[in-house]
């Protein structure tokens, strides 16, 4: 009497133990990834309401302060990340392929831009720190009758006007009406500091998370039946680059004149 070998489903290596299968473990994974990218929204929501909110109270403050910021180093910056959100996306389509070679290479060419990302920002914050233009103690004289550097061409008149009404009041009012003005644009650069800040690390820790990935893909099976990680990976990179998107004209593009 014969009897049939009992067949074993065969299950792939990645396949955690609580799913019973892998598209229920990459639905898991996924829903998981946006829940999370929702807080992040609600964290850095709350930072450009509060920013909006002072901009509008303190407006000339806010232009002065963000005048003073090189818009070309801004500019380079937003077309890195967006470089780098393609060869995240590159990568993605590699991987589901079942490319390894090409999903690592398009992972360091994504590790690649995002350190040149920081580099520049680097550069800029140095820049503010000679100028004495970061927070606290050390935050120098910044006001409207000071030639503040980065001064755009079209901002040269209104700063004498505003120079010239400084001078017509006594020297006292004038003292108070340049603290007042310097107070006020150390708000913009706490804001400043505050999200370009939070956005660097968000990008150290995604390059962390893709030289993590990089071991991942070798080790791991990846391929059309699983590329999560990849994906998962790609979601955060492409949030982290949308903020910057939001973050460029924020702080570097709005009313780059003073009004009328």
């Amino acid at each position: 009497m014969s009897h049939s070998p009992t067949t074993i489903p065969e299950h792939h290596p990645a396949l955690v133990h609580q799913f019973d299968s892998m598209e229920q473990q990459r639905e898991a994974s996924t829903f998981g990834m946006w829940v999370f990218l929702l807080t992040e929204i609600m964290m850095f929501g709350g930072l450009f309401a509060a920013y909006l909110i002072y901009r509008i109270k303190y407006y000339d403050a806010f232009v002065a302060g963000s005048t003073s910021i090189d818009v070309t180093w801004g500019f380079v910056n937003t077309l890195v990340l967006i470089g780098s959100s393609l060869t995240m996306a590159l990568a993605v389509s590699a991987a589901q392929r079942g490319a390894r070679r090409g999903a690592q290479l398009f992972i360091v060419l994504t590790m690649i831009l995002g350190t040149v990302f920081l580099g520049i920002k680097g550069i800029e914050y140095h820049q503010k720190y000679v100028e004495h233009h970061i927070p606290g103690g050390i935050f120098g004289r910044f006001d409207a009758v000071s030639n503040y550097p980065g001064q755009e061409p079209n901002i040269a008149e209104e700063v004498a006007k505003e120079k010239e009404r400084v001078e017509k009041l006594s020297p006292e009012a004038a003292e108070q009406a340049s603290k007042q003005i310097a107070k006020q644009t150390e708000i913009f650069f706490c804001f400043y500091f505050a999200m370009t800040g939070l956005h660097a690390l968000h990008m150290i820790i995604g390059l962390i998370l893709m030289t993590w990935l990089l071991v991942q893909v070798q080790r791991l099976n990846i391929g059309p039946e699983y590329y999560t990680p990849v994906e998962l990976s790609g979601l955060y990179w492409h949030f982290v680059d949308i903020v910057w998107i939001y973050l460029f004209p924020l702080l570097y593009l709005i009313n780059r004149t003073h009004a009328k």
